[in-house]
């Protein structure tokens, strides 16, 4: 049986600065995961002219990564919950290491796939786990929210310096230096996770077997799920191959859960998933997912190709989103506070809808509303990401908590699929002609800003759905227990 909180808190640190071994293992596991993409894509020009690669190769360098850390987030999740924490996050960062070194001996498109795919099983392996083992590293939820928030603001630091640090890189640099950079990260994860964090006692793992056909059935869902957004986009609505992988990822899907609700031993206890907290929480991720995705392919089409900015000036159009995403966190703690989990789940999934429907309705009036848009979806995505991610934790037994992580994770990737897919299907049915040609006629321009009003309005009563789908959900919570702000009576870390 899982120990109760009580029978934790007294071995539990009592402040971040206790546990800043292991918070500091923990960021630089998020690290990886958000500087990975973001700093490799500026160098896919450079990669794709030395290594002779083709338009496709290129895509997949970084698809074939999303894929596969997608695909099996969930059962590298449950393997945790089952043969330890630590010990597959250990792994998987041994497994990062080597795969990035590998990364100097590569000649080919082929091979750097494949390096790419060994980096997405490792992240699949770390990554769910950074938060699972935070959320049980500390045993009041005040203390969670803000180690939360620290290992999500040092990993979205990663993600706005990377496209700059990699274009610094690159002139002085290899491309592969940029891939290099993981062996000190992953170096730095296993130390502080292998010293500031204790391995998993047999009472806190997950008795039942592992799920095998469970896990097969859910990568088989979800990688196809993953796939079809950007067969949309670059093969359009008309094709065969876009609906057919579509139509997989539902067959799958289906198979999933009639095998959950049929196996003694789930991969995925859906009983587990259909709880007011996890379920609530998963919306919003889902919205989050799909908002930030969707309205910055939006936007960074509008800005350049409709409006006409160079792409140094479409970056500095998007600083309020990144601003907003990196300064953000510090206004986190004080608004949960102030609120409470459940109400700042609310407010902040709210803000994300609101988001999408001035952008939708107002961005074609100039470019205020469309930083004022970015504002308030990347606002909104901040506070979501911890709290909604913290519910859903909170929801589930302390020995599911890595696959509860590896949902939520899982719940963001298909929905930022979605986004794209959902936008570039709206664009190729409305616009005509070459969307990348230097000049547009005045029907094509008129077409474009259609095409951008049904994908933002579109974006935001699915997103609005999933939202109200996920207030709806909490409120058999709310009516069972307190719902006052987080208590914060911990000493201070700084």
């Amino acid at each position: 049986m899982p120990k109760e909180p009580a029978e934790r808190a007294p071995r539990s640190p009592r402040s971040l600065r206790e546990a800043w071994v292991a918070l500091a293992g923990l960021s630089a596991v998020f690290l990886f995961e958000m500087l990975d993409n973001s700093i490799l894509n500026v160098a896919l020009p450079t990669i794709g002219r030395e290594l002779h690669a083709s338009t496709t190769a290129l895509q997949w360098v970084t698809g074939a990564y999303a894929v596969v850390f997608g695909g099996l987030m969930l059962a590298f999740g449950a393997m945790a919950d089952r043969f330890g924490r630590r010990r597959v996050m250990l792994v998987g960062l041994v497994l990062l290491g080597v795969a990035s070194l590998a990364t100097g001996f590569v000649t080919t498109a082929g091979q750097l796939i494949a390096v790419r795919a060994a980096m997405g099983i490792a992240a699949a392996m770390t990554t769910p786990g950074s938060m699972a083992l935070a959320f049980r590293l500390f045993a009041e939820d005040g203390l969670r929210v803000r180690a939360t928030t620290l290992i999500t603001t040092v990993g979205l630091v990663g993600l706005a310096i990377g496209p700059t640090m990699g274009g610094l890189v690159l002139a002085i640099a290899p491309w592969q230096v940029l891939l290099l950079v993981n062996v000190p990260i992953a170096a730095l994860a296993a130390v502080g996770v292998r010293i500031g964090i204790a391995a998993d006692e047999a009472a806190d793992l997950h008795p039942d077997p592992l799920d095998v056909a469970g896990a097969v059935l859910g990568t088989a869902t979800i990688v196809p799920a993953l796939v079809a957004p950007t067969l949309f986009v670059d093969r359009g609505a008309d094709a065969w191959l876009p609906w057919a992988v579509t139509a997989a990822a539902v067959v799958a899907g289906i198979l999933f859960v009639l095998r959950e609700r049929s196996a003694p031993h789930p991969l995925l206890d859906l009983a587990l998933v259909a709880r007011p907290l996890v379920s609530s929480g998963l919306a919003y991720k889902a919205a989050a997912g799909l908002a930030t995705a969707g309205l910055g392919y939006l936007v960074t089409l509008q800005l350049q190709l409709a409006w006409g900015w160079s792409p140094g000036l479409a970056a500095v159009g998007m600083l309020p989103q990144v601003v907003v995403l990196v300064a953000g966190g510090a206004f986190i703690r004080p608004f949960v506070q102030r609120v409470g989990l459940d109400r700042a789940a609310r407010l902040s999934a709210a803000a994300v809808v609101c988001g999408l429907a001035v952008h939708g309705l107002l961005s074609r009036f100039g470019y205020v509303w469309v930083a004022l848009a970015l504002v308030l979806v990347a606002a909104g995505m901040r506070v979501v990401g911890v709290v909604a991610g913290v519910n859903v934790l909170r929801g589930l037994p302390e020995n599911r908590t890595t696959v509860g992580a590896a949902l939520t994770d899982t719940a963001t990737e298909v929905t930022s699929g979605v986004g794209i897919a959902v936008t570039g299907t709206i664009l190729a049915a409305l616009f005509t002609g070459d969307i990348a040609a230097s000049t547009w006629t005045t029907q094509q321009t008129a077409q474009f800003q259609q095409a951008v009003t049904v994908a933002g309005l579109t974006l935001t009563a699915v997103a609005a759905a999933l939202v109200g789908w996920g207030i709806v959900r909490m409120r058999p919570a709310a009516t069972g227990r307190a719902t006052a702000p987080v208590d914060d009576t911990t000493p201070e870390y700084a």
